[in-house]
C-alpha cells in the first residue's frame, strides 16, 4: 500500500492505521484509522467505527475493540461527542471517561470538539470526508481534538478550540503543535454558492482556497482552509502537520461519504496524553 504523507501508516495483525510523528514528539499518542481490519460487511467493510451509519451495532463494537486494543487502549475508555457539524466544544476529564464509546446514546450531545489535560484519557472523533484537527499544548500538557466539516470550518472551530484552551489551560497558540488529518481534498470536493457564501464571509482570502469548476461550482481545499484557521489563530506554519491524503481519492483506504454516495462507514481519530 503506497502512501506519501506526514502521517505514518502502520499495520498490526491485519489492522491498518496512521500515527502522527509531529505530535508524538511532544509526548502524546495520536492515530487515525483506515477502513481495513474489521468485521463489518459491505458497504461498511470492514473497520467501520461509527454507530450512527446503519451498520450492525455488534459489528461496530467488535471493530472498536479491535482498533482501540491495537492502540493499547481499553475499548470503553475513549470520550466521544455526538457530532452535529457545529462549533460546540467540551472540556472533559475522567468523569467523562467512556462517554460514547459503546453507543451514540451517551456521547456528549452536540459536541464537535473535545479538550482535556487529563493523562490517559483518550479523545475520539469520527469521519468520512470531514477534517480531523489535532491540537497539542506541550507546555501546559493539554490536548484538543476537533471535527471540522465545511460548516465547522466556516465557523473556525479550530481557532475556537485554541481560544478555549487558552482560557482553560493557559495555552499560547504559538507554543502549540497541530495536525490536519486525512479528509476530502480539493480534487474531489466540489461545492456550490451556499458553501462559498459562508466561506467568503469568514475567509478574506477565500479565492486562494478555491478553484472555479463550472457555473456556480468551485473546488474547495478544506484541509488548507483549516490550516489557515490555525495560522490566523497564532500557530506557526512549521508546527502544523498535514496528512495530505484525500479520503475520496483513496476510497480503497478510507471511508468516503462522497465517493460512496452517502452510505459508508466512519474512521476514528484518537489522541491521548501519555
Amino acid at each position: 500500500m503506497k502512501i506519501t504523507s506526514e502521517f505514518n501508516l502502520v499495520e498490526k495483525d491485519g489492522l491498518f492505521y496512521f500515527t502522527v510523528p509531529l505530535l508524538e514528539s511532544a509526548g502524546v499518542r495520536a492515530w487515525f484509522s483506515t477502513r481495513h481490519g474489521g468485521v463489518s460487511r459491505a458497504p461498511y467493510d470492514t473497520l467501520n467505527l461509527g454507530f450512527h451509519v446503519g451498520d450492525d451495532a455488534g459489528a461496530v463494537r467488535k471493530n472498536r475493540t479491535l482498533y482501540f486494543n491495537a492502540l493499547g487502549l481499553p475499548a470503553d475508555s475513549p470520550v466521544a461527542g455526538a457530532q452535529v457539524h457545529g462549533d460546540k466544544l467540551a472540556v472533559v476529564d475522567q468523569t467523562h471517561r467512556g462517554r460514547g464509546s459503546g453507543s451514540d446514546q451517551d456521547a456528549l450531545p452536540g459536541v464537535d470538539g473535545l479538550l482535556t489535560r487529563c493523562r490517559g484519557l483518550p479523545l475520539s472523533s469520527y469521519y468520512a470526508d470531514c477534517v480531523p484537527l489535532y491540537l497539542v499544548d506541550p507546555k501546559n500538557r493539554a490536548l484538543g481534538l476537533v471535527h471540522a466539516g465545511w460548516k465547522g470550518t466556516v465557523l473556525r472551530i479550530g481557532a475556537k478550540a485554541l481560544q478555549q484552551m487558552a482560557r482553560t489551560f493557559g495555552t499560547r497558540p504559538e507554543e502549540c503543535l497541530a495536525a490536519v488529518g486525512p479528509a476530502v481534498g480539493p480534487c474531489c470536493y466540489q461545492v456550490d454558492q451556499r458553501v462559498i457564501s459562508g466561506l467568503r464571509a469568514g475567509f478574506p482570502d477565500w479565492r486562494r482556497l478555491t478553484q472555479p469548476s463550472g457555473p456556480g461550482r468551485w473546488q474547495l481545499d478544506l484541509p488548507a482552509a483549516n490550516r489557515q484557521v490555525f495560522i490566523d489563530a497564532g500557530l506557526r506554519p512549521e508546527h502544523i502537520s498535514l496528512a495530505g491524503l484525500c479520503t475520496s481519492c483513496r476510497a480503497d483506504l478510507f471511508f468516503s461519504y462522497r465517493a460512496a454516495g452517502g452510505k459508508t462507514g466512519r474512521m476514528a481519530s484518537v489522541i491521548v496524553l501519555c
